[in-house]
């Protein structure tokens, strides 16, 4: 059994490893870096950048290693969550015509930082940087997603009464009072305290899997209705005005929530030399349910569309049980995007305990982790511009202005093309331009707000918030 203090080099400090620490010792280790390089004990950061050979690179955790098919679930699992229920009031946001463009350059941008992000952070550049953005990224969809919940389940508990066997008529239904939804996210709370101990991703994968299938079934349900009596779209315009533009830009990259999930998949799988594969094909997936689901969803309810495309499906239980479905996938996925802060957050502190009470401390700081986005979900009434603020500031950074930095600072000895550098320049400011204003505006109106208090339905108040990313 490896000391603490050799734990925690084995995690945070791979570059600093002495010669005597074994490979064997190595790939027992507790808490694995899900990106590290094989540097000498003699070389620097910085000296080891240069002599840096692809697969050159010290790999933890090989005895929980993943198949490429669990890193494909998981991959899909990270990017398929709240966010694409706001997609086709996105695509009304855009034009018919535009958003889905959009949303396909938006997707080719984000496969290729995700691809950047991988390939760089091996040489830990900028690795505070990017540990922090990861941490505040993750845990902010960590919040949305308890308000999601408890949102979704006070909704269908209150129209439970109102609620028909009759899906042809979708008619306003007056709902019944019950419980503050605060009450609904303390009450999710122990269940999702007992998710985050699963600290295995293989075992993590299990659960992922009955994510993807309680979201394909309600997914599934939601096509099966839209696709049916689509009007004619010849009055939707092709290309919306262009002051709600920014709406679209701000829902859409904050769909592609998965960016955060690359670095610990990549290292995790047992044959990483076949990520790049799962990567493009795990995103082209995306992609397409992204565009296919804003296009028909705008197409089939046109101007009347709403924040979340669930709310303009008839109360009957056959659709109301979508929003269950649903609700219990994002249950499941609050694991999975919980599970990279952790990796960074929770080593930290068990390295510095007693062996004896190591494992009584992971638990700890875990649970502490979890009530940290409750009491931010209950404490803070506009959550929505809360969630838009940290997108602002977090996820257009990882997603867009991080990872072409990255590679400019990283290979820049090794002399880039002009074309290189003039595409990691349009993508960095094409990100730095909507941290920008997002962060300006979701200030502004947490400031001084402009509009009544959104409804306490989550998925409209997501979609709101999302949308001023920009």
């Amino acid at each position: 059994m490896l000391s603490a203090g050799t734990r925690s080099a084995g995690r945070w400090l791979p570059s600093r490893l002495t010669a005597a620490m074994s490979t064997q010792r190595l790939r027992n280790e507790d808490y694995q870096d899900y990106s590290s390089t094989d540097a000498s004990p003699e070389e620097s950061p910085s000296e080891s950048l240069g002599t840096f050979a692809p697969g050159a690179y010290q790999r933890f955790g090989e005895s929980n290693s993943t198949t490429w098919f669990q890193t494909l679930i998981h991959l899909l699992k990270g990017n398929i969550g709240t966010g694409l229920l706001g997609l086709p009031l996105a695509v009304k946001n855009a034009g018919i015509l535009l958003g889905p463009l959009s949303l396909l350059v938006i997707g080719v941008a984000a496969v290729h930082c995700m691809g950047l992000l991988v390939k760089c952070a091996r040489h830990f550049c900028l690795r505070r940087v990017v540990d922090f953005f990861l941490i505040v990224t993750q845990l902010g969809f960590c919040c949305v997603y308890f308000v999601f919940l408890a949102d979704n389940f006070k909704q269908v508990v209150e129209a439970a009464n109102s609620t028909t066997t009759n899906c042809h008529n979708n008619e306003t239904v007056i709902l019944t009072p019950t419980m503050d939804s605060r009450l609904y996210m303390l009450a999710l709370l122990p269940f999702l305290v007992l998710l985050v101990f699963i600290r295995n991703l293989r075992v993590l994968s299990i659960f992922s899997l009955l994510a993807n299938i309680s979201m394909l079934v309600s997914l599934i349900l939601i096509y099966q209705f839209i696709v049916q009596g689509l009007p004619n779209p010849s009055h939707l315009p092709l290309v919306a005005p262009w002051k709600t533009y920014p709406l679209f830009f701000g829902t859409a990259i904050f769909a592609f929530e998965g960016i955060g999930m690359v670095l610990p998949l990549e290292n995790k799988m047992k044959d990483p030399q076949k990520f790049p594969f799962i990567l493009y094909l795990g995103m082209a997936i995306v992609t397409i349910v992204y565009i296919s689901l804003g296009s028909l969803g705008y197409l089939q309810f046109g101007a009347s569309i709403q924040g979340s495309i669930t709310l303009n499906l008839p109360n009957c239980w056959l659709y109301q049980s979508v929003k269950l479905l649903y609700s219990i996938g994002i249950f499941f996925t609050y694991g999975l995007q919980f599970y990279v802060p952790a990796e960074i957050i929770v080593p930290f502190f068990v390295s510095r305990a007693p062996e004896p009470c190591q494992l009584l401390v992971d638990l700890a700081v875990r649970t502490a982790m979890v009530c940290l986005t409750c009491i931010l979900a209950v404490l803070i009434p506009r959550l929505d511009l809360v969630i838009s603020l940290v997108g602002s500031v977090s996820s257009s950074a990882l997603a867009l202005v991080i990872p072409p930095l990255l590679e400019v600072i990283t290979y820049s000895s090794e002399g880039l093309g002009p074309l290189t550098l003039a595409k990691d320049a349009l993508i960095s400011i094409l990100g730095f331009v909507g941290f920008v204003v997002g962060t300006y505006e979701s200030l502004a109106e947490l400031i001084q707000p402009t509009a009544a208090p959104m409804s306490t339905n989550s998925s409209r108040a997501f979609a709101y918030g999302a949308g001023l990313l920009l």
